[in-house]
């Protein structure tokens, strides 16, 4: 009988190409992860991986207990949520990623209702950018994710994965309160075009959204500070740096000395949970799913955020 935590970890090493990718993808050192790969091939008296240069490749041997490995993860996939539903109630642990205003706007809350609700359930949480939440599903990682796509940039989903729309965040264009368009009641891409940008950083689906936003205008906008975290682009705004764009889920109170203002067109984007379609019966899942919707801010999220006074 093969080591399931070795077949994991020969899993990871395929997912992501190196010893090191897997490493930071399970937690474990670059090491310890060599270790479980050198186990495995004295379990199976087989070479799993072929080491040349700075490269890994994996054996045919090696691919073969990979696919091996998935099947045995969705094997335990499917007998964990017939033995939820057989107790009839959310049960063992679940872990949800999220994107960090997802975290603010709703996920906390939703895990904060379920711990209240589902003694036996054991909650875990995971911050994580949309398109990394995906792979840590995918991998079993994580057994649930909030994540979002812009209407001009579709987020892709693998077919293992099922998807459940949350709702819609829009986003409004922070100004420094001296900006020449700080008084006017809505502005434009068009409006905004020549303005030096604090954006997120490039590969970022926010990056890749305003840039796409501004190409059907035949412009690129000019993004002088990538910054992913929005607390730290309210902190360049509010020093009069530039301008940016700020979704309204999980928006903190802003400094007097930044205005948001509606962008028109109103950009927004989906909000949608995924898990693996596996796990589709699993109670846990659905409890989440309840969870997350009955927290949802709803229409809050599509209200201009107040300034501070």
């Amino acid at each position: 009988m093969f080591d399931l935590n070795r077949l994991r970890a020969l899993r990871a090493v395929a997912t992501h190409g190196s010893v090191t990718g897997a490493a930071a993808a399970l937690g474990y050192t670059p090491s310890a992860v060599s270790q479980q790969i050198a186990k495995l091939e004295r379990e199976t008296g087989s070479e799993l991986l072929d080491r040349q240069g700075g490269k890994v490749e994996l054996t045919p041997a090696a691919w073969l207990l990979a696919e091996a490995a998935d099947e045995v993860v969705a094997v335990l996939e499917r007998t964990r949520s017939r033995l939820e539903e057989q107790r009839d109630q959310p049960t063992g642990r679940l872990v949800l990623a999220a994107f960090p205003t997802a975290c603010r706007g709703f996920a906390a809350a939703a895990l904060a209702g379920l711990a209240r609700g589902h003694r036996a359930l054991d909650c875990r949480l995971v911050e994580s950018d949309p398109q990394r939440a995906i792979g840590l599903v995918v991998r079993g990682e994580a057994d649930l994710a909030v994540v979002h796509d812009w209407h001009n940039t579709p987020l892709t989903l693998p077919p293992s994965l099922s998807a459940a729309e949350l709702g819609e965040d829009i986003a409004d264009a922070g100004l420094p309160v001296g900006h020449p368009l700080a008084d006017r009641e809505v502005v434009t891409p068009y409006d905004l075009r020549d303005e030096r940008w604090i954006g997120q950083s490039s590969g970022a689906m926010c990056h890749e959204w305003l840039v796409r936003s501004f190409a059907g205008l035949g412009i690129a906008p000019d993004i002088a500070y990538q910054v992913d975290e929005y607390a730290s682009q309210v902190t360049l705004l509010a020093a009069g740096l530039g301008v940016t764009m700020l979704p309204r889920l999980g928006r903190a109170p802003l400094p007097p000395t930044v205005r948001v203002i509606p962008m028109q067109p109103a950009p927004s984007r989906r909000l949608s949970a995924v898990w693996r379609s596996q796990a589709d019966r699993r109670p846990a899942i659905h409890a989440t799913l309840a969870a997350l919707r009955a927290h949802w801010p709803g229409g809050d999220s599509r209200q201009p955020a107040r300034e501070a006074a």
